[in-house]
C-alpha cells in the first residue's frame, strides 16, 4: 500500500515527548504511533503503509541499539532516526554502521526532526517499491517451465541460441521459441533488460562453458561449470 498514509513509529519513555512529538507528526500530515518501550513496539503489528521509527537511545527495558538490532533485519523498509539526551560521535557513528538515517541530540528543532523524518519516509517508500518490483519479477520467473528456465539460465549467462541448443541437445529452433517465451513471460524488452532481471532476482549468471545437471527443486535454476 505505496499510497497510504505513511506512520511514524515513536518510542520514547518520556510522555512529555510521545505527547509533542504526537502532536508535530500529526500536523506535519503523518500518522502518528507512540510507544513508552521497545517490547510495547514490538507487540505492535507490522505497518501496511510506508514508515519510520524514531528511536530514544534510553529505554526502560531494551535500549534503543538492542531495538534497532532486532528491528533492522527484516524491516530494512523502516528507516531509523535516533534520538538522545546525550549524544556523542561513538554513539552516533554506532548507529549509522547499524542502518539508522540520523542522529539527533535533544533538544532539537522540530524541522530538524521533520527533515529527517521526510527523508526517512521517502527511503521507506523506495525499499517497498523495490520489494514490490522484485516480488512482480518473482512471480513471473515463477511461471517459467523448467525447460524455460535452463534456456534462461544460459541466455544470460551470454550463450548464443546455437550454443544453448547443444548445451542442452535441443535444436535452435526449439531454442528461439523457448527463448521467446522468456521474454514474453518476463516482459523483458530486450536481452539486456532480461539480463538485469535475472540480476535482481539473484539468479546466478555463469561466464564459463556450461554442463547441466539435475536441479534440485528451487526457485531459481543452478549451473555448474565444466570440470
Amino acid at each position: 500500500m505505496l499510497d497510504a498514509t505513511p506512520t511514524v513509529f515513536v518510542v520514547d519513555d518520556d510522555i512529555s515527548v510521545r505527547r509533542s512529538l504526537e502532536l508535530l507528526i500529526d500536523s506535519a500530515g503523518w500518522q502518528p504511533a507512540t510507544f513508552a518501550s521497545a517490547h510495547e513496539f514490538l507487540h505492535h503489528p507490522r505497518p501496511v503503509s510506508p514508515s519510520c521509527l524514531v528511536l530514544d537511545v534510553s529505554l526502560p527495558d531494551l535500549n534503543g541499539f538492542e531495538l534497532q538490532k532486532r528491528v533492522s533485519p527484516d524491516r530494512s523498509d523502516m528507516p531509523i532516526i535516533f534520538l538522545s539526551g546525550y549524544g556523542d560521535v561513538p554513539m552516533t557513528v554506532r548507529a549509522m554502521k547499524a542502518g539508522a538515517v540520523e542522529f539527533l541530540t535533544k533538544p532539537f528543532k522540530d524541522d530538524v526532526l521533520l527533515d529527517a523524518i521526510r527523508g526517512a519516509i521517502q527511503r521507506s517508500l523506495t525499499a517497498r517499491l523495490e520489494e514490490s518490483e522484485t516480488q512482480e519479477l518473482r512471480s513471473r520467473f515463477a511461471s517459467l517451465t523448467p525447460r524455460e528456465r535452463e534456456v534462461m539460465s544460459l541466455v544470460v549467462s551470454g550463450l548464443l541460441n546455437k550454443q544453448v541448443g547443444g548445451e542442452l541437445g535441443i535444436s535452435e529452433i526449439t531454442v528461439k521459441a523457448h527463448r521467446g517465451q522468456v521474454m514474453r513471460k518476463m516482459k523483458a524488452d530486450s536481452l539486456p533488460h532480461l539480463v538485469r532481471m535475472d540480476a535482481r532476482l539473484g539468479a546466478p549468471v555463469c561466464t564459463e562453458p556450461l554442463t547441466l545437471t539435475a536441479r534440485p527443486p528451487s526457485l531459481f535454476p543452478t549451473c555448474h561449470t565444466s570440470p
